[in-house]
């Protein structure tokens, strides 16, 4: 198989969303705005600004309109919001938002305990939103969990992932992005799942979304790369986790990210070096411990 590396790669920046939504202490609205607003000087092309969902489900998102009208958005920056529902939707356009998210796992167990419907019954409710979102000229993507494997049901075939992303496809979602959400995937996996998934939806709309519990995430973005995909999820200092998948330790990191794919000369247009202190700054203000090997190492070349 020859390799058809990208020359260059987007970024899609998900720390503000999902790396803050399972933090077991309250962020402060003025935090977050000042993170988003950190992570848009480094040159990160999308950052994933907080999510419209019920504060009844993930609290430490209910300043989501807040949030979005406080940060200063940056010439050429994109700040797309997860949505859960149409009333999810209906805040975000009183919001003024300009790109959206949608999401749904790809097994019925999962989709169940995260937000609390059948896969069958969370398209049907994505379906008007799509279509609205549309309407009012908003980029939309979608997020598929759980692509390589269910902390309910274990494996998950490669076509049932497949379908799910062709119908978002077929109803015009911009961009589907693959979420290994426990980190269970390795490389191989990786590769052939986004193989698969590429016979049904064109490889230019399709991301790759790694989470990075065992180590495997560099590993399984290296084997995607191999194959084209140029578009990467991810999050500084690697935070995130997930609220409904017990074990699932945060994402790939975006410092990692971006020494990685310097190194092997594919561009991103991110400043490694203001990257490492964001990420630095956002550890030391939640308290926690940096999870980039290379924010914690600096730059060494």
């Amino acid at each position: 198989m020859s390799a058809l590396f990208p020359d260059r790669v987007k970024l899609v920046e998900v720390g503000p969303r999902d790396g803050l939504q399972n933090e077991p202490g309250r962020v402060e609205t003025a935090t977050k705005i000042e993170f988003i607003q950190r992570l848009a000087e480094t040159g990160l092309p999308v950052i994933e600004a907080t999510s419209f969902v019920s504060p009844r489900w993930v609290p430490q998102l209910a300043d989501a309109e807040a949030v979005y009208a406080g940060v200063q958005r940056q010439l050429g920056v994109r700040y797309p919001v997860l949505v859960p529902n149409q009333a999810g939707l209906e805040r975000a356009l009183a919001a003024g938002v300009a790109d959206i998210a949608v999401f749904t796992g790809v097994t019925e167990t999962f989709c169940q305990k995260n937000i609390h419907c059948s896969v069958a019954e969370s398209l049907d409710r994505y379906q008007p939103v799509i279509a609205k979102a549309r309407e009012k000229r908003l980029g939309v993507r979608a997020y598929l969990s759980c692509v390589l494997g269910c902390p309910y049901e274990g494996p998950v075939a490669a076509r049932q992932v497949a379908r799910l992303a062709r119908w978002f496809a077929e109803l015009g979602v911009d961009e589907i992005s693959l979420g290994d959400t426990i980190g269970v995937g390795t490389p191989l996996q990786a590769q052939r799942l986004l193989a698969t998934v590429a016979e049904e939806v064109p490889l230019a709309r399709l991301a790759v979304h790694f989470h990075d519990t065992y180590g495997q995430a560099l590993a399984n973005i290296f084997a995607c790369l191999e194959l084209g995909v140029s578009v990467i999820d991810s999050a500084v200092a690697g935070l995130g986790g997930c609220p409904y998948a017990k074990g699932a330790t945060g994402n790939v990191a975006t410092e990692d990210v971006v020494y990685m794919l310097e190194g092997m000369g594919i561009e991103t247009g991110v400043d490694l070096k203001k990257l490492i202190g964001v990420g630095r700054h956002i550890c030391q203000a939640l308290e926690r411990e940096n999870q980039s090997r290379v924010g914690r190492a600096g730059i060494s070349r």
